[in-house]
């Protein structure tokens, strides 16, 4: 409400104001040149020239004011015109009465006149925001006269008719007084507020119907957004404002209420009624699009508008379609929507309902996924009942676990439908490959989807899936030698194989899940899935394609073995050995594979199926240790190769723990029957080591193998009341000791002498407790009390002893 004068007046105002400023610069200079003259004058003298005039003191800031001068203004004015208003509404409501009818049409009409012509002078007078304020006051006094005058002479005339022909004159009389009156900027807004119920009000006096009511909010969203297209766009901005804020209110209240008597609607013609205030609105919003199409809003607009015309036309095909194929109705239309080109479209309308038909076809696609996740996880419920028996058709072997969706007969139509557009929309461009694997997918969706739907018999869904997964393939081998030429992003190229790859390991999993329903079923898929993906890896040259489909033939065998096995009833243990020639294979084609990846990918997945062997083995000892030494002799057939030379320590300890599982097998619970057998191999590597490196430490050389062996039996000893095996212990340990001092080796002597030291004092234990027992209770005391006279008497003397046993044991190696 802040006044803003004419341009004119304002830039009046503006070149004096910047007259005032060269005036003061022109003042400050000239103040400047006298003082330079007077210090130049003065010379180098330290006492300042006086001068004609001094500056005032600088004091304290005034403090500042928290609100403006208009602030304060506009929070005045407006606290008035409510008061006023308030006033006003108790004088009608409440003192009416006290007043004969001349009265009171005296009192409200020179109220409500004076109000609205006070705004006249005050314009006049530049009193711009006050005038607004009255004018306010004036626009809700005319409001209250239609009340009085209802109340007093019109009141058996219905209230929402009178009301709907209120609202519609005190519109037209605000418009010409904001006319008549062009500075003010409420009445107009005003108006257009008020003009919002006539036709509402009116419909709903006349007892009119759903349809009548929304039609009445379509032609009121329709009158404002021609309002507020023809509007200049230098006009008063709250009257735009105000009328696209009710376009979109009556707008949105419209099409919902359309919709629902759409989709509502019993009949052809009752949908057809709906169906074309649904055409109403989507011209609205597609006029107004074409009308601005530079506007922020124009791209939403277009958008609803091609939404809002799909609804039509789908509630209108529902009522003569089956339930089933609504949705592919809608869907047709959307994609309708895509051929409506060409450069008599503005931009943005084109790309609104591009985004209209997209926005259809992502929702119809969604509607499928529950049925896609069906037919995809469904099959797996056969893993609980394996080899049952087959079922009768496709749609039985899907749902094993969960019912079959009714209604769902046009899904492969939908994803077929939808998948088409894609890969005709983008045949160029930066989207092409990133649409095609898009088109794919939904493809094979599709296809998983039609036995099913369709009932075929159990084996042909089998060949049907069977056959889509070679392909895909097939597709996939051949797809990087004719889409890299042509695309310009390698990887987006590369984007269409791969989706084909993992769509066809995908389906494999999905057919040996369909296949567990029965045995020859079982079997015929594994080995034809074996085969299929070891002819791609043999066939093809892509890297990718190799790694992925060695691993894939690799885990097919494995679970063929396994099926095998359980076919001929073997118990699991026996399965292992048939599951060992997996990894026997694998280790002897990975290295005539030629690359590095597949090559890697083909021993990871022989590693897998020997630990699977393993696990089938562990509930027989013996076969797990037949199991652990052929897995031993497969890990050091690999360590053959020149670079898989670490696979020897796999294959040394698979040797032991098969040396160990076998011993326990015959229960023997000697521990030197377990640590022997590694103690001297160990030392030959040892030996081996020192022989080609001297400067080896023999820590690294033999501490490993000796105390493999000398540990466990010095624990075995402690625990041992008879004298053989503490006898070969020690004499063991002197041996190490005495090769220890005779090479001149640290390891050897420590742990063969600590052993040594550790079985004397096993074997002198019972005559120490003994004699501990036949000696007085002082005398321990005592001996220690000598014993620490005795050391620190010669302290001196065994320190230096100590240190040159520290110093030979230092030399040694």
């Amino acid at each position: 409400m802040t006044n803003i004068p004419p341009p004119a007046e304002e830039l009046r105002i503006l070149d004096h104001e910047l007259w005032q400023l060269d005036a003061r610069r022109a003042q400050l200079l000239a103040r400047r040149i006298w003082l330079l003259n007077v210090l130049r004058a003065a010379g180098p003298q330290t006492a300042p020239a006086p001068a004609p005039g001094t500056w005032p003191p600088r004091g304290p800031r005034p403090p500042r004011p928290e609100a403006t001068a208009p602030g304060v203004q506009n929070v005045l004015l407006v606290l008035g015109g409510v008061l006023l208003t308030i006033a006003a509404i108790a004088f009608t409501l409440v003192s009416w009465g006290d007043m004969g009818i001349a009265g009171r049409a005296a009192v409200l009409g020179a109220v409500t006149a004076g109000a609205l012509a006070a705004p006249v002078p005050l314009l006049k007078r530049g009193l711009r925001s006050t005038a607004e304020s009255v004018a306010g006051l004036g626009l809700a006094l005319t409001v209250l006269d239609a009340y009085a005058l209802h109340e007093v002479s019109l009141a058996a005339v219905d209230g929402t008719g009178y009301a709907a022909a209120a609202t519609a004159l005190l519109a037209a009389l605000w418009t010409a007084y904001g006319r008549v009156l062009g500075d003010l900027r409420l009445p107009l807004p005003a108006a257009v507020a008020a003009a919002q119920l006539p036709l509402l009000l009116w419909a709903a006096a006349a007892g009119a119907g759903d349809h009548a009511i929304t039609t009445a909010l379509l032609v009121t969203a329709a009158s404002d957004t021609a309002l507020v297209l023809s509007a200049p766009v230098r006009s008063i901005r709250s009257v735009r404002v105000v009328g696209a804020v009710g376009a979109y209110g009556t707008g949105a209240f419209g099409v919902l209420a359309a919709g629902v008597l759409t989709w509502d609607a019993p009949g052809p013609s009752a949908a057809a009624r709906a169906a074309a205030l649904l055409a109403l609105a989507a011209a609205i919003a597609l006029g107004a699009a074409w009308r601005a199409p530079e506007a922020r809003a124009a791209l939403g607009l277009a958008s609803a508008g091609g939404l809002i015309a799909v609804a039509a036309a789908g509630g209108v095909l529902r009522t003569v379609l089956p339930d089933a194929w609504t949705v592919p109705a809608c869907l047709a239309c959307a994609i309708a929507l895509l051929s409506v080109r060409g450069a008599w479209l503005p931009g943005t309308v084109r790309r609104g309902l591009f985004l209209s038909s997209a926005t259809v076809q992502a929702l119809a696609v969604a509607g499928t996924l529950p049925l896609v996740v069906l037919a995809l996880f469904g099959p797996a419920g056969w893993a609980a009942h394996a080899w049952s028996g087959a079922p009768s058709d496709a749609r039985d072997a899907v749902t094993v676990s969960a019912p079959w969706m009714s209604g769902s007969e046009s899904a492969p139509l939908v994803l077929v439908a939808v998948a088409g557009v894609l890969a005709l929309t983008f045949r160029s461009g930066a989207l092409r490959d990133l649409a095609r694997g898009g088109a794919l997918l939904l493809a094979w969706c599709a296809t998983l989807l039609l036995p099913a739907i369709t009932q075929l018999p159990y084996a042909a869904a089998l060949l049907t899936h069977g056959a889509v997964t070679v392909t895909l393939l097939a597709a996939a081998a051949h797809m990087p030698t004719t889409v890299d030429q042509s695309s310009t992003d390698p990887r987006r190229a590369a984007l269409l194989p791969t989706t084909a790859l993992c769509l066809a390991l995908l389906g494999s999993l999905h057919l040996v899940a369909l296949s567990l329903a029965s045995e020859a079923a079982t079997l015929a898929v594994l080995g034809s899935l074996t085969a299929v993906f070891a002819a791609a890896a043999a066939r093809w040259k892509g890297t990718s394609i190799r790694a992925v489909t060695t691993a894939a033939s690799l885990a097919y065998a494995t679970a063929l073995a396994c099926a095998t096995g359980a076919s001929l009833g073997w118990q699991p243990q026996h399965v292992a050995l048939l599951v060992l020639v997996v990894p026997a294979a694998a280790a002897v084609l990975a290295p005539r594979l030629g690359d590095r990846v597949t090559t890697l990918s083909a021993e990871i997945t022989g590693a897998v199926a020997g630990l699977l062997a393993i696990g089938l083995a562990t509930a027989e000892p013996p076969f797990l240790s037949l199991v652990l030494a052929l897995c031993g002799v497969i890990a050091a057939g690999t360590a053959l190769r020149e670079d898989r030379r670490q696979v020897g320590h796999a294959a040394t300890a698979l040797f032991v723990l098969a040396a160990w599982v076998r011993l326990a097998a015959w229960e023997v619970g000697a521990p030197e029957a377990y640590t022997l057998p590694v103690t001297v191999p160990a030392l030959l590597l040892g030996y081996a080591r020192r022989s080609r490196d001297a400067e080896a430490s023999s820590w690294t050389a033999y501490g490993p193998g000796l105390s493999v062996t000398l540990l466990p039996s010095l624990l075995a000893v402690w625990g041992d009341a008879d004298w053989l095996r503490p006898l070969l212990l020690g004499s063991a340990a002197l041996a190490v000791t005495l090769l220890g001092v005779r090479h001149r080796l640290r390891a050897p002597l420590v742990l063969g002498g600590g052993t040594l030291v550790l079985v004397a004092l096993h074997e002198l234990a019972p005559y120490l407790a003994q004699a501990m027992g036949a000696v007085p209770r002082w005398a321990p005391p005592a001996l220690a009390g000598v014993l620490l006279l005795t050391l620190g008497a010669t302290y001196e003397h065994r320190l230096r002893d100590a240190r040159r046993v520290r110093d030979i044991l230092g030399r040694m190696r």
